[in-house]
């Protein structure tokens, strides 16, 4: 009975499964598992390895003699700084606050109206979003400036948070998502009196939740590693990974203090993403589904 039902349900066809067939699609994806896996298992241990290990050829992927003064090093450089290094990592968190928080109001904001009121020019302006996805930061680097210089905001928070607010792929995941939301559910809600902010608020958001903890993490990966140094001059709004930056540029003596900047600066997208990459993997499978 179980085998004619299982038939029914797949249309009278047999089920191409065996156990050999899942066997090696689990070992193929352990494998690109172990691949995408490697540059991060080989940065974390790299930052604890001892000068001797650093310049071994061919190097070694695993630490043997771990130890931490690559990052006692590399706070003690920073100690001897003129501008403090609470300050950088106070300018690197402001502006990755701000400017995701930005990104996910007014992205989810556009990304409500184009995608459940119909206005004059709103494909086109659509279109022109996802044509902006092609374009990357250098590109647009000489305008971006020419805009902001004309604007004042050179060498302020300004300069870096504003363009944050625009980040073209947080507002397309956004836009894809609001369209797996019934119509009907705001129609609904429209009958029982609720105003175009309450639905926004109440409705529209948590139901997006998924797709803004993405275009989160992305902002955050983004802002993270931000120098900006084409807008920032003064050294008390550096970002922390500029200052981080300049610290490795002085050759190979401090090859040590470069691993451990490496791994400082990857810490807090991996963390983000891994706490959330479950949201991810909901946005990227429903961004193209539509009612």
């Amino acid at each position: 009975m179980k085998n004619k039902k299982l038939k029914k349900l797949v249309g009278g066809r047999r089920l191409n499964r065996s156990f050999g067939g899942d066997a090696f699609i689990i070992s193929l994806l352990t494998v690109f598992g172990l691949f995408f896996a490697f540059p991060l298992v080989f940065a974390i241990n790299h930052a604890f390895k001892p000068m001797n290990e650093l310049f071994l050829f061919p190097p070694n992927i695993f630490v043997r003699n771990p130890t931490i003064n690559n990052f006692q090093d590399l706070f003690i450089i920073m100690s001897k700084s003129w501008v403090t290094f609470s300050r950088y990592i106070f300018n690197t968190v402001f502006v990755t606050v701000v400017g995701t928080v930005g990104l996910i109001i007014v992205a989810s904001m556009g990304a409500f109206v184009v995608s459940k009121y119909k206005f004059p020019g709103s494909k086109i302006f659509f279109q022109g979003v996802i044509i902006t996805l092609m374009f990357s930061g250098y590109v647009t680097a000489i305008p971006n400036y020419l805009v902001m210089a004309r604007l004042g905001w050179v060498d302020t928070y300004l300069a870096v948070i504003i363009p944050a607010f625009a980040m073209p792929i947080g507002f397309f995941l956004l836009k894809q998502f609001i369209d797996t939301i019934p119509d009907t559910l705001l129609e609904a809600a429209k009958i029982d009196g609720a105003k175009e902010w309450r639905i926004f608020l109440l409705i529209i958001l948590p139901m997006i939740k998924p797709a803004w903890l993405t275009v989160m993490i992305f902002s955050v990966q983004n802002l993270w590693n931000l120098r900006a140094s084409n807008f920032i001059y003064s050294e008390q709004l550096k970002t922390l990974p500029y200052a981080l930056s300049q610290i490795v540029t002085v050759g190979v003596a401090r090859a040590g203090v470069g691993a451990a900047v490496t791994l400082f600066i990857l810490v807090v997208p991996l963390v983000m993403f891994v706490f959330a990459q479950s949201n991810v993997l909901q946005t990227m499978a429903s961004s193209g589904i539509k009612e």
